[in-house]
């Protein structure tokens, strides 16, 4: 039940003022809304679940996850894509009607923009689009150097890694993109590195709690280390990781190489004894989450640790099948992100064509071995979970502008005191 997306989004819940609690499925739960069929969708639009609170997300991703494998895709999905953005430059998750202009009831997001960015700086010819996106990111940075989901949120680390994955794709140099207090990304992210001497030490946390205490967070620690890479969600392999201490305290001296040594050491840790990460949901707290646990195989490749990557990516070519097939488009991004990472080919993993599963999402790209798809096409699975599970997911996402359940580096349950992966 993840594919990236919600580290950030509780945070939106604060800026909004709606103090929900993170969602649980209970007998209680109200009814959801019906989801738009997938009549009623953009032609261009990947995936047939209700994109309210994830359409840019999944298409940002979809779309990188094609280019990345060198499928060129169809320009209705750009276009879409292009066509969701603000005048400002800010993309919000999705805009069902873009022939009404943003104003300030628009709910646009860094997350949805930042993605929008690294899908559009991959594809090229779209520089007006990605220039006014990152202008708009800089603009509201924190003065902690940081960025939260929404334009003045507490910074989080899931948020701030994949700004500085947009900054990057787009030529900038985080270091030199200051806030106003002088601070970078980098420092914001070293802020939420847990000191060594402390429980979960070398991981990253989502926010400092109330009492400003840090908690490791697995989810927030595979984005902490992509962002202290300076990466983004398309990651090389990295050079072998030296054999070192398990966490290295440099204290105020810390650096970002520091924090990518002591986060992927801690993502070691939490992978040793299954081979994969668990959801933090309340009552499922035994089950694998395998959004988080691809985004952590990217990490942990990325960081040159290909080895400690071996188990939990063979633990996904193995058991991620149903659940790309139920999340969709996204999900099927980021398992393609885990074999890129690693040079794993996604067209053979585990059996699974995963180039061809994403383009049955949506309209069909152009070149590489690519699915046959219309732009209707939409995996049965995730139709049927859309339509049929008796809780949508997409609604329990979108609930009091969602209330803490997502899908990995976004999208991932957290807890409202203190995220959890």
């Amino acid at each position: 039940m993840n594919v990236r997306r919600s580290a950030a989004v509780l945070a939106a819940t604060v800026v909004i003022g709606a103090a929900c609690a993170p969602v649980a499925l209970a007998a209680e739960s109200p009814s959801p809304s019906p989801s738009p069929s997938s009549k009623a969708l953009p032609s261009g639009l990947f995936g047939s679940a209700d994109p309210t609170y994830d359409g840019v997300w999944r298409q940002s991703l979809a779309l990188l996850a094609q280019h990345t494998v060198g499928v060129k895709p169809a320009k209705s999905a750009v276009d879409w894509l292009v066509g969701q953005q603000c005048e400002s430059g800010a993309f919000a998750p999705y805009r069902a009607d873009v022939s009404v202009k943003c104003d300030a009831k628009t709910m646009v997001d860094t997350n949805s923009t930042a993605a929008a960015v690294q899908a559009l700086e991959s594809l090229g010819g779209q520089d007006m689009a990605a220039d006014k996106a990152v202008a708009w990111l800089k603009s509201v940075q924190n003065k902690d150097g940081g960025w939260g989901y929404a334009a003045g949120g507490a910074s989080d680390a899931n948020s701030t890694s994949v700004v500085i994955g947009a900054l990057v794709a787009s030529g900038e140099k985080p270091d030199d993109v200051l806030s106003k207090g002088g601070e970078s990304p980098y420092q914001a992210l070293l802020k939420l590195s847990v000191p060594c001497d402390e429980d979960g030490g070398g991981a990253f946390a989502f926010q400092p709690d109330k009492k400003g205490k840090l908690a490791a967070n697995a989810d927030a620690t595979a984005a902490g280390v992509l962002g202290s890479l300076g990466s983004g969600f398309v990651a090389k392999t990295g050079e072998l990781a030296a054999e070192e201490p398990a966490c290295a305290d440099g204290g105020d001296k810390s650096t970002p190489e520091d924090a990518v040594h002591n986060g992927s050491a801690y993502l070691v840790s939490a992978l040793a004894k299954d081979g994969y990460l668990k959801s933090a949901l309340a009552g499922a707290e035994d089950q694998p989450d395998h959004g988080n646990t691809a985004d952590a195989v990217v990490a942990l490749a990325a960081a040159g640790r290909t080895t400690d990557a071996a188990k939990p990516l063979a633990w996904l070519e193995k058991n991620s099948g149903d659940w790309a097939a139920q999340s969709g488009p996204a999900a099927y991004a980021q398992l393609i992100f885990a074999a890129h990472a690693t040079g794993t080919d996604p067209r053979a993993f585990g059996g699974v064509d995963l180039v061809k599963q994403l383009g049955s999402t949506g309209p069909a790209g152009s070149g590489g071995s690519n699915a046959t798809a219309t732009d209707t096409a939409v995996p049965s699975k995730e139709k049927e979970q859309d339509e049929d599970s008796g809780v949508s997911v997409w609604w329990i996402v979108g609930v009091g502008l969602v209330g803490g359940i997502g899908v990995g580096f976004l999208i991932s349950s957290r807890n409202k005191k203190q995220p959890q992966p």
